[in-house]
């Protein structure tokens, strides 16, 4: 019987080790690999998830901006308008004087036809009455008078001109005059 060789060859135990080294790294080099993919498509992930939520408010911006434009796009030409209707109900006051019933019924229906159409473009006029406690955030005080008593103190005496808003924001401020 032949005695086997216990001795083991250094060159195979050197290559043995090399290969193992080698395969060592390349599961690490694969690993690393790996993990840096993992790594770019985590980042790509979340520059789209910003990205995404960036133009969702874009969006909502956008069209607030636009619902806001839609309110408000006529406001210059209601502007403009506000006088005409002042000259209306002073002409209208004025023709009552008169007692003129074919002319304040002539005057009155085109009157309320522009009130009508100014109201289906949203204008409203801010209702203010005499007496009523005046509001520094909704009139104007253009002067201020002695009050007739003392329970007419810091209210309104009398309305000097009509305020109007354009749906809720106010374009003209009534003007008052205001008891002292």
């Amino acid at each position: 019987m032949a005695k086997k060789d216990t001795k083991k060859d250094p060159k195979l135990e050197d290559k043995i080790k090399d290969e193992t080294a080698a395969n060592k790294e390349q599961e690490t080099n694969t690993a690393s690999i790996e993990d840096q993919l993992k790594e770019e498509i985590q980042a790509e992930k979340d520059k789209f998830l910003r990205l995404f939520a960036e133009f969702e408010n874009y969006k909502k911006r956008t069209s607030k901006e636009r619902i806001e434009l839609f309110k408000t796009a006529n406001q210059e030409l209601m502007t403009v308008l506000l006088p005409v209707l002042d000259d209306f109900d002073r002409g209208i006051a004025e023709i009552k004087k008169t007692e003129d019933s074919e002319l304040l019924k002539g005057m009155e229906l085109i009157l309320n036809k522009l009130n009508n159409t100014l109201t289906q473009k949203g204008l409203e006029r801010v209702e203010v009455k005499s007496g009523e406690v005046f509001d520094v955030e909704l009139h104007e005080a253009i002067t201020q008078i002695p009050a007739p008593s003392d329970d007419m103190k810091g209210k309104i005496i009398d309305v000097v001109e009509q305020g109007y808003k354009l749906g809720d924001k106010i374009i003209r401020y009534p003007k008052v005059v205001v008891g002292q």
